[in-house]
């Protein structure tokens, strides 16, 4: 599976992001997505998650209410749609896949086989 994440950028607070990744490689569909983010200096934290049916959708806390996670099993692709950005969701966002996941494991990077490149997301106070 390759992944191509895209849409970072430089934003101020309270401003609004939309990321992407497209996958390939095998058949999208079987696969849970996650989005994963790491700020200079901490490691790396989990933001939020799809099963691969479409049906569930995973947030950590700190981005509950404010991002979004959609999939697209016939373009092959995730979005992330961030609102009301804040200075501390600035990091290096990574879109990851895995199959097989279950609810009490797919906040965890490690389970994840498959990564993008990342992408950065920069947000000015």
């Amino acid at each position: 599976v390759q992944l191509q994440a895209s849409g970072g950028g430089l934003v101020q607070a309270g401003g609004s992001l939309r990321l992407s990744c497209a996958a390939s490689g095998r058949t999208f569909r079987t696969l849970s997505m996650g989005w994963f983010r790491q700020a200079p200096g901490k490691e790396r934290e989990f933001v939020a998650a799809i099963k691969s049916n479409g049906g569930s959708e995973f947030y950590a806390d700190s981005v509950k209410g404010r991002f979004t996670m959609s999939r697209d099993n016939v373009k092959n692709t995730v979005n992330l749609q961030m609102n009301s950005l804040k200075p501390e969701d600035t990091a290096v966002y990574y879109c990851a896949a895995s199959s097989g996941l279950i609810n009490s494991s797919i906040r965890r990077s490690d389970q994840y086989y498959y990564w993008g490149q990342g992408t950065q997301v920069t947000v000015s106070s």
